[in-house]
């Protein structure tokens, strides 16, 4: 075992990691569908909906296997550093073709939609998992995994800021069709997902060696079951992402059907994805601030019952901030208070798998590091796009119609009659549905076993 103490690049580059995963590609994926899908790509309300439960469903398989594969890699790079080294490129190269929208009709954009989407979540796993399972490896003081997760939080949510503000303007200089923007705006940042990816990999190292099994069985896979405080936490992370992933996922459609499109303020754009980055830079601050945080509290559990419940009270509050834009400041304002809890519960989630995959190597004599932070990844994804999946489908009983016609042109309707339903809806999406999740979260960690 090496028992050198990680250095400052490390952490740097370990941050990179989830700036390329979770500030450029989750968080364009979050934020952009299904909006992209039903109101630039042209799919109706069901096919978007169809599409993320199917690539759920094909992630319950994938994320796991992976998991069981990258703990047992054996190469000169280490264990899980060289999926980060050889999957940057495809990483960046399929995430650029996702949001570029052929010149096709309703079948031939299926198929591409369809394709594109799987192969992405397919490569995100491969190159997602391990890199998460690193923080399991790079060290075995407790302390230093909470510095790598909380930095792992910053990159991201720093990378998201970025990303997230800058998205507007980009759109503006490069021009042309809204479609045309999302097809260059993806490659760009496809390429700099890619460097920092391979940055990450190249830049970290793993200090302790897997405990392996001898050879592959379904036994780690059972023992996940029978680990209460990976049950707990992983219904944790799958709530965690939904509270995300209907704020993320409807954001858009607020702006477009409550607010009548982007606001002015100053010569400040303030559009979807510039008032979700309010949050972001929140979220950077307080992810810095959640070791202290989780000191203060005096134990990571109770640390995060007490985030959760400032998400709770101005998620509740946002429901009743009048649908105008006169109270955009109003409603930044709640995101920024919303931020806040989930900045402090986000690095804890991932603390609490490695304390997770600690305890079932003692209890099991073998390592599953990756199996078990693959779990974690897999709650990511289910959260953020089932909860999308739920968007579409909620809107379409609202009243909301989209699809492409005869020509291959993006048709959106909505009855006049249904709009009220709609924005309600939506206005319900972005808050009352996030307050209900955040307390069944609460409640996850009450019951999860392990108090560190």
């Amino acid at each position: 075992m090496d028992t050198s103490k990680p250095r400052i690049i490390e952490k740097i580059a370990y941050a990179f990691g989830d700036a390329a995963a979770g500030g450029i590609v989750w968080k364009v994926m979050s934020i952009a569908f299904p909006l992209f899908f039903t109101n630039i790509f042209g799919l109706t309300v069901a096919d978007t909906a169809t599409l993320m439960l199917i690539a759920r469903l094909f992630d319950v398989v994938t994320d796991p296997l992976m998991g069981a594969l990258a703990d047992r890699t054996r190469s000169r790079w280490g264990t899980y550093r060289p999926w980060l080294i050889f999957g940057a490129v495809p990483f960046g190269l399929v995430f650029a073709l996702l949001l570029f929208t052929p010149d096709m009709g309703i079948m031939g954009k299926r198929i591409w939609a369809y394709s594109l989407y799987l192969l992405m979540m397919a490569v995100y796993t491969a190159v997602n998992v391990p890199y998460g399972s690193l923080l399991g490896v790079m060290t075995d003081d407790d302390d230093q995994k909470n510095k790598f997760s909380a930095f792992r939080m910053v990159g991201a949510y720093a990378m998201g800021f970025i990303t997230l503000l800058s998205f507007p303007y980009l759109q503006k200089a490069i021009g042309g069709t809204v479609a045309h923007q999302y097809a260059v705006l993806a490659a760009i940042l496809g390429g700099v997902a890619a460097l920092m990816t391979l940055f990450c990999g190249l830049f970290t190292r793993e200090r302790l060696k897997p405990v392996r099994a001898e050879k592959f069985t379904l036994k780690p896979f059972a023992d996940l079951f029978r680990n209460r405080p990976w049950v707990y936490l992983t219904l944790t992370g799958i709530c965690s992402n939904f509270f995300n992933g209907f704020r993320y996922a409807v954001a858009g459609y607020m702006f477009t059907y409550c607010l009548g499109g982007e606001v002015t303020v100053n010569s400040l754009i303030i559009n979807y994805t510039v008032f979700m980055t309010f949050g972001e830079v929140t979220c950077m601050v307080f992810g810095a601030l959640s070791p202290w945080f989780t000191k203060l509290a005096g134990s990571k559990k109770r640390a995060f019952i007490w985030a959760s419940a400032i998400c709770i009270a101005s998620s509740v509050a946002f429901f009743f901030v009048p649908m105008s834009v006169s109270s955009i400041w109003v409603m930044i304002g709640l995101v920024i208070i919303t931020s806040m809890g989930i900045g402090l519960y986000s690095p804890l989630l991932w603390s609490m798998y490695a304390d997770v995959a600690d305890y079932a190597t003692e209890k099991n004599g073998t390592s599953s590091t990756g199996l078990i932070f693959s779990s974690g990844t897999m709650a990511q994804k289910f959260g953020s796009a089932i909860s999308g999946a739920l968007v579409a489908l909620l809107l379409g009983v609202a009243g909301f119609v989209s699809g492409t016609n005869a020509d291959g042109q993006t048709v959106i309707t909505i009855a006049e009659a249904d709009m009220p339903a709609v924005q309600r809806m939506i206005w319900s999406i972005f808050s009352i549905f996030p307050a209900v999740i955040a307390a069944l979260m609460a409640l996850l960690v009450k019951l999860y076993p392990i108090d560190k």
